[in-house]
């Protein structure tokens, strides 16, 4: 990660500013996560669907643990109404961003549609994350920040606003609101955590010899 051969989720480029983030990223990203990674239940390589059983078990206590978190909240103060409102328009649309690329603009979703890796492609799970969200938004008094959606009755589905794909492609490319900022922390933990790292490999060592 820290050389650029490996990248992490874009939205983990985004501030964090109180509380309320913490439900809502609680809910909307790892409900985003979710409806991606249920999906990968079904992958055609044995080993990662397997891993994947386990991964959404987990994600799915943190996404109830957000939304308990988003209905007090939604039940509280005007403040605190206020502060949760806040949190949803700016976590709303990198959340809809997590699940990649435009299908005409992925570079690999194609070939793992093909490959049976991905059973959906990203606009289909981008969907069906809508479809799921929106009601729950109804049911805490909140709203996303898009003046384009609404339920579509001919094809049953709701119908969202364009996506900025600029802000994804700069966040990926290392110009996010808080990339150098992530890295840096990554840099420092490795960094400061060298001894622990010198100190396995010693006793590896030792033990090694000892077994000669």
């Amino acid at each position: 990660m820290l050389d650029g051969k490996m990248k992490y989720s874009s939205i983990f480029n985004y501030p964090t500013l109180n509380w309320a983030d913490i439900g809502v990223i609680g809910w909307l990203v790892d409900g985003a996560a979710i409806v991606n990674q249920v999906a990968l239940c079904r992958a055609s390589y044995g080993p990662y669907a397997r891993a994947m059983v386990k991964i959404c078990k987990e994600e799915s206590f943190h996404q109830r643990q957000g939304y308990e978190a988003v209905m007090a909240m939604a039940k509280g103060s005007e403040q605190q109404k206020a502060m949760l409102q806040d949190a949803i328009n700016r976590f709303w649309w990198p959340v809809l961003m997590m699940f990649g690329p435009s299908d005409t603009d992925s570079p690999h979703s194609a070939q793992s549609m093909a490959w049976k890796i991905k059973r959906h492609s990203n606009d289909e799970l981008r969907q069906k994350f809508v479809d799921n969200t929106v009601p729950q938004l109804e049911a805490l008094g909140m709203s996303a920040p898009d003046a384009d959606l609404a339920w579509d009755e001919a094809s049953g589905h709701y119908r969202f606003g364009e996506i900025d794909w600029s802000e994804l492609h700069e966040v990926i490319k290392g110009r996010g609101q808080c990339n150098h900022e992530r890295l840096q922390a990554k840099r420092r933990a490795w960094d400061e955590g060298a001894w622990v790292r010198e100190g396995a490999l010693a006793h590896a060592a030792k033990n090694t010899s000892t077994a000669a």
